[in-house]
Order: structure tokens, then C-alpha cells, then sequence
């Protein structure tokens, strides 16, 4: 008998083996490693509760420079794992192990697997073949093997779930890679899209967010350049389902037809991430970006008309090659008149197989760092003004687990409110606690850049349960071993191959 024969639940040990995913990166490779944990589990893997997991899944970004750092400084606190735990297993997927290949195995000799962006699906049988062969397997497909959303999943929330509406991407931002990495764009089915969202929203999930490379271009693929705001509209009349969010847009991209579909759909949030990435015309021209600062900010106007209390966030980069003093002082000039809500913003670095790492009059780091800093002050202002404004104002809350470290020492819950900002609220002494996945209703009573705190307008706190909120509790009663009955009516819910059950 060989330990092919063998599988991951070897006749020789009657303990299924475990694993582990740690992801690096955006919400794509967040929803990717859902995909990857309901392989593994579909292949008899369990998650591991406790102690080093006999498989390691890491799940990699190539969007910064320090995606490599961080990927090798990983690699090598877990080679001497490695050496003390007996048969342990270290796979490498995602945007790094594409763009890479070979060279994670000649930097890092004792990882086992290396798969791409293109091949999540094949992770247990390239487990299997290590182990079978004693020897590394590298697999990378230069295009797109399976559609992600046909492979089972392991979902991270009872509450909210990740639907992928398309992969890939058809621009050409001369700062990123991610063209290379997962090929063009790709589109789903509408009527596919829709099919997985009500069978999230009959496994209890009251919340989605619809991904894509660039979000708001779905339905190019098959013609029909209206399709994002009619995908939209579609999902606001799936009952059952309170809150649509979507990430992340391309400017050039976004037409009024969205922002009418996200005004009269009363399921769509009024929260909206747009990347701005610079506010110098002629920067955006350099990063290939098709539309310029003034076009930018009309969005925002128009979005702001149809829905006042949009809260609106973005991205921004920092040092791009050639970048002047003028033209950082155009970003400011654009920040102070968008008043994001939030901002992410990075120091530009150099990515190999970009065009823009081959640009001239690369800058010094004291000069990006200085910029940075400068302009993640004037965020922090603008973040802290635009949140003060809410003080005072009634919230809804979506509960959600984890989202606070301080909370429990402070008797505090968290969660999202409607546009998606962060609450932390206080729970009276005698309340009924909420569940993750149930909605209160609370005061901001102080704000921060970050955050809000809030609190109940009476003496008890104000709860709405939900079916997620009794998900979570069939969810917490499964994983002690207690079985426990779904809802009247409730219908078992498969999502890609028949082996999908919740977290």
C-alpha cells in the first residue's frame, strides 16, 4: 500500500490529517482561500483547532514589494517546523506562486507544493503526489482551468459571503501585475451569480459582496455593457438577502446606470471603495489609468447626489516614477475635495514584469516616504471630521465576529454599520447579548478616525434576530459535536461539487 492508496485519512493512523490557510492580500484571495479550505475538506482534510496543522496552505499577493518578503520570512520560520513535525506538508498558491514559478522552490527547497491563481482545484491531489512521489510538485496553468465558484467552499462567515462575478482583467495600469498573473477577464453566468447567492442566502448569510478584478466592467465579456447595474438590481429582489456590497470598481468603468441601480435597490449599500491611485492628471496618464481627476471626482458628485450618506473609500499610491512635487500636491488638492471616508494608501515599489519598473526617475524613498506621510495625515483629518459628523446619529449594525480586540475587556460588540463603517457598541449590563449575524440598532456616541463607538438609546439594547443569527448558532452547536435541526422549510445547500457545509 502506498500513501496514495492511502489519502489524506491514511489507513495507517485513523486521524484525518489537518491544515492550515494563512492568506496574504485582497478580498479575492480572502475568497480564494475559502475555495482552497473546501477542497481540502472535500478531499477528508479537517481545519486544524489546535497545534502545528500537518498541511501549511499559504495564499499569496504580488501587489507589493514586501508580498515576497513576507512570503519567505513565513517559509522560513516554518522549515523548522518543518523538521519537528513529522510528514507536515507546506503548499504555495496564489499571485506569487504564479508570477514566480520555480523560484519559490529554489529559494525554499523544503516546500512541497507550488500551484497558480489558474489551478486552486488541483491542491489535494498535488498533496497526494508529493507524498506519493517524495518530491515537490510544481503546477502552474497559464490560463484559467475551472471557474473558482464550481469548487466547494468552506465559508469564514455564517453571516456574509463572497461571490465572484468574474476573474481577470482587461486593463493595462502599467503599475500592476495582476493582468499577468490571472489572465483576462472573465465572466460569470447572471443567472449563475444569482443561483449561488440564494443558496447562501438559504444557508443564512444575509450579506454578500460581489468580486471582481474590476467589478463594474462585468457582462464585457458577453456584450452587455449594462450588466453590473441590472446584476444589481436582480439581486435586491432576492428575498431574504438585507445587504449588497460590491468591490472593487474601475472609474473609467463606472457608468450612471450603477449609481441609479445602487439608489433604487434598497439592498445595495450606500458604501462605495473607488481606487483614485493619483490625483495628477498627468500621473494617471503614466499609470495608464483612462480617466482623469476631474471625471473622478463627478462620480463621487453623482453618487453623493443620488445617495447622501455614501460613505466612499479608496486606494492611492504614493512615489509613482516621475511623480513631482505638483503633481503630489494635485493628489492632496483631489483627497480634500473627495472627503473619503477612508483611504488605503502605499508607497509605490518597484514590481519585475511591470512597464512602470522600467520607467525612468524612479524616486528616493525619503522623498515617498515623506509624501506618504503627508498624505495619510490629511486622511486621518478628513477621516476623523467626516465620522465626528456621525455622532449622534441612529446606526444599524450587522454583528460580526472578531472584528474588535479590545471589545471584550470594554463589554463591547462590533460590527459594520450600513455603509460598511466599523462599530464597536456597548452592551448594558442584563442585556440580551447579539448573536453575529443579528442586527442592532445604536447611538454613535464618539468617533475616531477609524471607528465609531456607539451605544443603545435606552437602557436595553435594541436587537433584531435573524436567520443568520440562528445559522451562527447552528454553526457554534455543530462544531461542539451537537447536532442541531435547520429552520421549517429549510432545504440543504450545495455550492460547486456536493461537499460544501458552512463554517
Amino acid at each position: 500500500m502506498t500513501l496514495l492508496d492511502a489519502g489524506p485519512e491514511s489507513r495507517l493512523d485513523s486521524a484525518p490529517r489537518t491544515y492550515e490557510v494563512r492568506t496574504f492580500g485582497c478580498q479575492m484571495n480572502v475568497h480564494d482561500s475559502e475555495r482552497l479550505s473546501g477542497s481540502l475538506e472535500a478531499a477528508g482534510y479537517v481545519r486544524a483547532a489546535e497545534g502545528e496543522a500537518d498541511v501549511v496552505v499559504i495564499n499569496t499577493c504580488a501587489v507589493r514589494e514586501n508580498a515576497d518578503n513576507k512570503l519567505y520570512g513565513t517559509l522560513g520560520h516554518l522549515a523548522s517546523t518543518k523538521r519537528e513535525h513529522e510528514g507536515m506538508q507546506i503548499a504555495v498558491g496564489g499571485c506569487l506562486a504564479q508570477k514566480d514559478k520555480s523560484v519559490i522552490l529554489e529559494r525554499a527547497p523544503w516546500v512541497d507544493v507550488v500551484f497558480g491563481t489558474h489551478n486552486m482545484g488541483s491542491l489535494p491531489a498535488l498533496l497526494e503526489r508529493a507524498r506519493h512521489n517524495g518530491e515537490a510538485q510544481l503546477e502552474i496553468l497559464e490560463s484559467l482551468e475551472v471557474f473558482p465558484s464550481t469548487l466547494p467552499t468552506r465559508r469564514e462567515s455564517t453571516y456574509s459571503g463572497w461571490v465572484s462575478i468574474s476573474v481577470g482583467c482587461n486593463n493595462t495600469c502599467t503599475f500592476c501585475i495582476v493582468p499577468s498573473l490571472r489572465g483576462k477577464e472573465k465572466d460569470r453566468r447572471p443567472g449563475e451569480i444569482l443561483s449561488e447567492i440564494e443558496a447562501l442566502v438559504a444557508d443564512g448569510a444575509i450579506e454578500v459582496t460581489l468580486l471582481g478584478q474590476n467589478v463594474n466592467s462585468y457582462g464585457v465579456e458577453f456584450g452587455d455593457r449594462l450588466a453590473f447595474g441590472k446584476l444589481l438590481r436582480a439581486a435586491g429582489q432576492i428575498d431574504g438577502l438585507e445587504r449588497v456590497r460590491f468591490t472593487s470598481p474601475h472609474p473609467a468603468a463606472f457608468t450612471d446606470d450603477v449609481i441609479d441601480a445602487m439608489a433604487e435597490t434598497a439592498n445595495v449599500m450606500p458604501q462605495l471603495h473607488m481606487p483614485l491611485q493619483s490625483g495628477s492628471d498627468r500621473i494617471l496618464r503614466a499609470m495608464r489609468r483612462s480617466y482623469r481627476s476631474e471625471r473622478f471626482l463627478g462620480i463621487l458628485d453623482r453618487v453623493r447626489d443620488r445617495m447622501p450618506n455614501a460613505a466612499i473609500s479608496t486606494d492611492i499610491i504614493v512615489g509613482f516614477p516621475g511623480e513631482t512635487e505638483e503633481d503630489f500636491q494635485d493628489t492632496l488638492r483631489v483627497v480634500e475635495q473627495a472627503r473619503f471616508a477612508s483611504a488605503y494608501t502605499f508607497q509605490y515599489s518597484i514590481r519585475p514584469g511591470t512597464p512602470a519598473a522600467t520607467l525612468p526617475d524612479q524616486l528616493p524613498k525619503q522623498v515617498v516616504q515623506e509624501r506618504f506621510e503627508r498624505l495619510v495625515e490629511l486622511q486621518e483629518r478628513i477621516s476623523a471630521e467626516e465620522n465626528q459628523a456621525l455622532v449622534g446619529r441612529s446606526v444599524e449594525v450587522l454583528v460580526a465576529a472578531g472584528e474588535g480586540r479590545r471589545d471584550e475587556r470594554n463589554h463591547r460588540l462590533s460590527g459594520r454599520a450600513e455603509d460598511s463603517r466599523l462599530i464597536h457598541f456597548d452592551v448594558p449590563e442584563g442585556s440580551t447579548v447579539p448573536r453575529p449575524g443579528d442586527v442592532v440598532s445604536v447611538v454613535v456616541t464618539r468617533a475616531t478616525p477609524h471607528f465609531l463607538i456607539a451605544a443603545p438609546a435606552g437602557d436595553e439594547l435594541q436587537i433584531r434576530r435573524t436567520r443568520a443569527g440562528d445559522a451562527w448558532d447552528r454553526g457554534e452547536a455543530e462544531s461542539c459535536a451537537v447536532p442541531t435541526p435547520a429552520p421549517s422549510g429549510a432545504r440543504a445547500v450545495n455550492i460547486g461539487l456536493p461537499t460544501f457545509r458552512a463554517s
